[in-house]
């Protein structure tokens, strides 16, 4: 619910247990005044100081920039004053900076809109959502700014999101575009991130806020290994279960910028949008720039709360199409069974034992195309190699069609190879700066997908390639950063928005890809992780979590990325030992359970298995059907982690009527000398009874005074509970 005071010029923004509040200082300007714990009134004027000097511009014109440096600002201008972050900031053509933005008008109205060309929330309910927009404006230069805040009934969360309109006669620059700002009045922060590396992303970090700032960032051209569109304040000694929590979640996958400040007033600003380095959008009158929407989430209780509120607007108003409520199928991919050294023959056998096992879809991974016999060469040519796949995809499908099993393939369109025929061809079409030899990474350019008669090229080789068979599956893969970005056909002064024209492009090509092929199963892929963000989970039900298929490394990347996304998101498989990866050798079972928590899966050469290991394969497949609706939709609860207490990993997943559980414990390393474990457990209904393996147990007595997990002999050990309830 959105309501306006007119009396106290204050905006509320109600969503089940949270308010978001701000109000207008001399009718002009919006400051903000609180986000946290749900409260009725509106009079919260007062919190803006507006009677302590140095008072508003009306009343003391002369300290009029004294007080933008302390004023709460719900969308702070550059070079008016305000030294602190701004989110937005313009270039004249005189080559002059800064703007003032004044409250014009506002419209509340029920529902949400769709943000041309961006991944953003969504709803097909009216009543899910209320939806403010506020506009303001710039006297001197004409620009209009629209701040567009959309608060949802159904869950914990309020999306923001920015379109800015040039109403002016002249030309300008728009340098800067942040989508949300938060303030926080609370001492002994900390900030909560989720940097990494390839093989080792969303690792959680927390670090004490002192004055001055910390930042979160990727100008890499995607959201990044190293960095993750995702922020948060938590106030000191902030768990799982209790504490206060300030979110930001960025809906983008290219360059970002996250940052929270700490000023001499003991004031906090966050703010959140994308990344103003190689970002320059020139705005003709008339034209307008959208900004791509952050996710915002208070929590009184923790962490716990904040995920949940995540996961619960991501399950229900992000993922969208076919497979949104539907359990996926298992699948194996042959890249870590026979990387590039792969025929008909081989990819059949694999089949034939995984269909024995109960396994539903075969992918096939890196090597299909053009001359693909390693990774130097042949991308951009999207072609079957019939040489090595005789018949094609459209032969193959038929006989993995016959076995019971679907047909799955991985593309990498976005990059094209220098030893390929489409770059040979059009060598121009590279990202690439003028006079200089574009860099490669992987052996491999980047499509400047920018250029609509390039997306176009790519886009009808991939349609042609599925439509030639039953192809039910994409990986859709991107392995690099963007270097050289330059583009050989805007003008001078429109080079800075190459960035963000790929990034559109992308989206772009991937809303055509599941219009034309609307039961088509996407999973989107960077490497593993470097491109697992809310921007791609719109088009993608499933993001491949991580190129580390490590069980036990797996603990660590899959809790950070459960902070905020869906437990049915995450692309998880089963792979071989020693690992390829790691070297590490673990218990087929315990992969097993690793990977159900995900949207499990095999990554191995199934032929060569023990029959040992293959003999488990139709009870973890028959578990993760068990499991899988749970799974999907069920609260998260995160119990213990791996990455604090170094010995065990534990989180539950709880069915939304309280009516069943499921525990995953994983005892990563034996110790001598130590009792059975106590674990209080979460979410359940406290006076409810449950059953665990036959034993009957009271929801409270779970919960307050524990579960006993016994002693298992030996590292790498796993206990699966299903929890039900009971009378």
């Amino acid at each position: 619910m959105i309501q306006y005071d007119n009396q106290h010029q204050v905006f509320k923004l109600d969503t089940p247990n949270t308010s978001y509040v701000f109000g207008l200082t001399d009718r002009s300007y919006p400051g903000q005044i609180y986000y946290g714990k749900r409260i009725g009134d509106t009079d919260l004027m007062y919190l803006l100081r507006e009677n302590e000097r140095p008072e508003p511009p009306s009343v003391l014109r002369r300290e009029k920039a004294g007080y933008f440096d302390f004023y709460p600002m719900e969308y702070p201008c550059a070079g008016i004053g305000d030294g602190r972050e701004s989110c937005i900031n313009i270039r004249t053509l005189d080559g002059q900076e800064g703007l003032e933005l004044n409250y014009v008008s506002h419209q509340i109205f029920e529902g949400k809109k769709t943000l041309e060309g961006l991944p953003a929330t969504w709803t097909d309910n009216a009543d899910s959502c209320s939806t403010l927009e506020i506009t303001l404006g710039d006297a001197v230069t004409g620009l209009r700014v629209i701040l567009s805040y959309t608060a949802f009934t159904d869950v914990d969360a309020i999306t923001r999101s920015v379109r800015v309109e040039n109403a002016g006669e002249r030309s300008l620059y728009l340098t800067k575009a942040l989508s949300a700002c938060l303030h926080v009045e609370q001492e002994n922060l900390e900030v909560i991130t989720l940097p990494g590396s390839w093989s080792r992303e969303r690792i959680l970090q927390r670090q004490k806020l002192g004055y001055g700032s910390l930042v979160t960032e990727s100008i890499r051209g995607i959201s990044s290994h190293q960095d993750h569109p995702f922020m948060a304040l938590v106030s000191e000694n902030c768990t799982q279960t209790t504490g206060d929590v300030y979110a930001m979640n960025f809906v983008y996958s290219g360059n970002f910028i996250a940052k929270a400040s700490r000023d001499q007033f003991d004031q906090v600003r966050m703010v959140m949008g994308i990344h103003p380095d190689h970002f320059c959008w020139k705005l003709e009158p008339g034209d307008s720039f959208q900004a791509p929407e952050v996710v915002l989430v208070y929590s009184d209780e923790g962490l716990g709360k904040m995920t949940r509120s995540f996961h619960s607007l991501y399950r229900k108003h992000l993922i969208r199409g076919y497979w949104k409520d539907r359990q996926r199928p298992v699948l194996i991919n042959n890249w870590e069974a026979t990387y590039f050294n792969f025929d008909t023959e081989k990819l059949l056998a694999i089949a034939r034992e995984a269909a024995a096992g109960g396994i539903e879809m075969l992918v096939v991974d890196d090597g299909w195309f053009g001359c693909r016999s390693n990774d130097d060469s042949s991308l951009g040519d999207w072609q079957v190699n019939e040489k090595k796949l005789p018949g094609g995809f459209t032969y193959l499908a038929q006989e993995v069609n016959k076995l019971g099993m679907k047909l799955g393939i991985w593309v990498e369109p976005e990059m094209v190879s220098e030893d390929s025929e489409l770059y040979r061809a059009h060598p121009d079409w590279a990202l690439q700066l003028a006079g200089r030899e574009p860099g490669q990474c992987r052996a491999q350019y980047v499509l400047d997908l920018s250029r609509p008669e390039i997306a176009d090229y790519v886009y009808e080789m991939i349609r042609t390639v599925l439509s030639s068979a039953n192809i039910e599956y994409v990986k859709w893969d991107m392995n690099r950063l963007l270097t050289d970005v330059g583009n050989l056909t805007l003008p001078a002064d429109r080079q800075g928005e190459i960035m963000h024209r790929y990034m559109l492009a992308v989206y772009g090509l991937q809303d055509r890809l599941t219009k034309d092929f609307p039961q088509l199963l996407l999973e989107n892929c960077s490497s593993g992780g470097g491109r697992f963000d809310p921007g791609m989970l719109y088009y993608s039900p499933q993001i491949w979590c991580s190129d580390d298929t490590d069980a036990i490394e797996r603990l660590a990347i899959q809790e950070g990325t459960q902070l905020l996304y869906p437990l049915s998101s995450i692309g998880a498989h089963v792979s071989i030992c020693p690992n390829h990866g790691t070297g590490r050798t673990t218990p087929f079972e315990t992969r097993g359970v690793v990977a159900l928590s995900g949207t499990f899966g095999y990554e191995l050469d199934i032929t060569k298995l023990s029959d040992e290991e293959k003999s488990q394969i139709p009870g973890q497949v028959a578990r993760y059907k068990k499991y899988s609706a749970l799974i999907r939709e069920g609260n998260y609860y995160r119990i213990a982690s791996w990455r604090e207490n170094h010995r065990y990993d534990c989180f539950m997943v709880v069915s939304e009527d309280q009516s069943e559980a499921l525990l995953t414990y994983v005892q990563v390393l034996a110790q001598t000398n130590r009792k059975s474990l106590r674990l209080r457990l979460a979410g359940l209904d406290p006076d409810a009874f449950y059953e665990i393996e036959g034993k009957r147990y009271q929801g409270a007595v779970l919960m307050y005074a524990g579960l006993l997990i016994p002693r298992m002999n030996g590292d790498f050990q796993t206990c699966l509970l299903h929890i039900v309830k009971v009378g």
